[in-house]
């Protein structure tokens, strides 16, 4: 049975931290500190649509404000089971922030920011994060705008996540000498990108239903029309 991540905490309180010298921590004791914005996510995206006014070569990209995301697809793209997108959004870990189960009857709807927070959730769960820390690290990423988490890395010792803005701070953590993994989230934005290409979208000014471009459905077809 897949976890939904609702394990009790474990670890001491819980935080998200730049590391000593230069650092914002998250939590009653610390002041938060803004984070400088940065470049603008590559556009990779490849709908069919089009935005209002625009030429036919602008393409909306998977993380236009334009664009959102079912359940299914959110899960698809997240790496994660429809259980645990569900136990999260009841539980207020991360509710859609498009449009949640209201009017009954309703999908819920994903932004391109809410599915990048739920990505990097499941890669600290797999990593042993406590719940308890996630919740501060999901809190402090979703008040952040999707240009400044483009430079951003998150480094865990399993216990703690810190929020690296340089490449000096992840080096700092690692002189420490324990154990630490990684989270480059502007990477991970770029693969959910091309990702998110593939799969279906619904526009929030129309609803019209978008089809993703995957290049191995245009291959299957061609091989089906060569028979």
């Amino acid at each position: 049975m897949s976890s939904s991540g609702d394990e009790a905490a474990v670890g001491g309180p819980c935080a998200l931290h730049l590391p000593r010298g230069n650092r914002t921590t998250i939590g009653r004791s610390w002041e938060t500190v803004g984070v400088e914005a940065v470049a603008e996510l590559p556009r990779v995206g490849r709908f069919p649509a089009v935005q209002p006014g625009q030429p036919a070569v602008e393409r909306i990209t998977p993380a236009s404000e334009l664009l959102a995301y079912r359940g299914p697809t959110a899960c698809a793209a997240a790496g994660i089971t429809y259980r645990q997108l569900d136990y999260w959004a009841r539980t207020g870990l991360l509710e859609p922030s498009v449009r949640t189960t209201c009017p009954a009857g309703a999908q819920r709807l994903y932004s391109f920011h809410d599915i990048l927070i739920l990505k990097i959730v499941k890669r600290l769960l797999d990593a042993g994060v406590s719940l308890q820390n996630i919740r501060v690290a999901v809190t402090h990423l979703q008040s952040a705008q999707l240009a400044d988490l483009a430079g951003l890395t998150l480094m865990s010792d399993g216990a703690t996540v810190y929020e690296c803005t340089s490449p000096q701070q992840v080096v700092d953590l690692l002189k420490g000498g324990q154990g630490m993994f990684g989270i480059a989230v502007g990477a991970v934005a770029q693969e959910l990108e091309t990702t998110l290409s593939r799969l279906h979208a619904e526009r929030t000014d129309t609803g019209e239903t978008l089809v993703g471009h995957d290049p191995g459905d245009e291959l299957a077809q061609r091989r089906n029309r060569a028979v």
